[in-house]
């Protein structure tokens, strides 16, 4: 019997990088899930965002590995779209186990920005990062107490949701204050529902290998300020961590193996949040 054997996981960002790389290893476990996507470029996001083709082929995939997958085009930002495609998927399969609330931008700009710039670059990363976390969330949880068998929800934070880095600019400013954010939603969601048997985490990713930390405008600029790159390495010899190094730790946390595991900030990041 397959650890995740009977569940149902509700994923956020689905369509490709780590929220695709979650649902195929849940799908892997036994999992069938419900996941989103925005399937639409943000204007203050300086790199493009998940095709509905890339949502196709993450549905394609999951079924690849074993599972069954309702995916659906809903944006974070609004919490009916939230709802209605979890209330959606919870009628299709049955019932909700598990949500990762994973969809979130980074929206850096290498170069000087106007005021209205700055604040739409702030609006939009908070937006999306923090209340969509909390839009998740709080349409989950009714699904998850109606159940009576607990379940698991975790938040993709980030080594930014720990130490203090991001620069001056509006993004990476609201990029670092909304990954902290997520840990101060994860603990006190994690007191409140703990008497219910609901564990609440945070998985903290140092970079990873997807269009976030390799979007063209990153790219040129570690190449053009190659002394930039020191306080962003990691302390093993990893540059860019794989997607799926994040979903072993996702599957841990989920399982049943982390039954008593909740209001944790865990670090999935080679050592960054530890060097001096």
């Amino acid at each position: 019997m397959r650890s995740l054997d009977g569940k149902v996981a509700f994923i956020t960002g689905v369509a490709r990088g780590q929220g695709r790389s979650h649902a195929m290893r849940l799908a892997r476990e036994g999992a069938n899930i419900i996941g989103i996507d925005i399937c639409a470029d943000i204007p203050a996001n300086g790199y493009p965002m998940a095709s509905h083709e890339e949502l196709d082929e993450t549905v394609a995939l999951v079924e690849e590995a074993g599972g069954k997958m309702l995916g659906t085009v809903a944006d974070v930002r609004d919490f009916e779209q939230v709802k209605a495609a979890m209330d959606a998927g919870v009628e299709h399969f049955g019932r909700l186990d598990i949500v990762l609330a994973n969809a979130g931008i980074a929206p850096l700009a290498f170069r000087q920005l106007s005021i209205e710039e700055e604040l739409a670059q702030w609006r939009a990363v908070t937006s999306v990062n923090l209340d969509g976390a909390y839009h998740t969330a709080w349409a989950a949880v009714p699904h998850l107490l109606s159940g009576n068998r607990g379940g698991v929800i975790i938040f993709t934070s980030s080594t930014a949701g720990i130490k203090g880095f991001g620069g001056l600019q509006g993004g990476g400013l609201g990029y670092a204050a909304s990954k902290h954010g997520i840990v101060g939603l994860m603990r006190t969601l994690a007191n409140a529902l703990a008497p219910l048997s609901i564990r609440v985490n945070t998985v903290h990713p140092t970079a990873v290998n997807t269009m976030m930390a390799t979007n063209p405008d990153m790219t040129e600029f570690l190449e053009k300020n190659p002394g930039a790159g020191p306080h962003l390495q990691n302390p093993m010899p990893v540059g860019m961590m794989e997607p799926e190094d994040v979903s072993a730790a996702i599957a841990y946390l989920v399982s049943d193996e982390a039954k008593y595991v909740t209001g944790v900030t865990f670090p999935v990041d080679a050592g960054f949040c530890n060097k001096v």
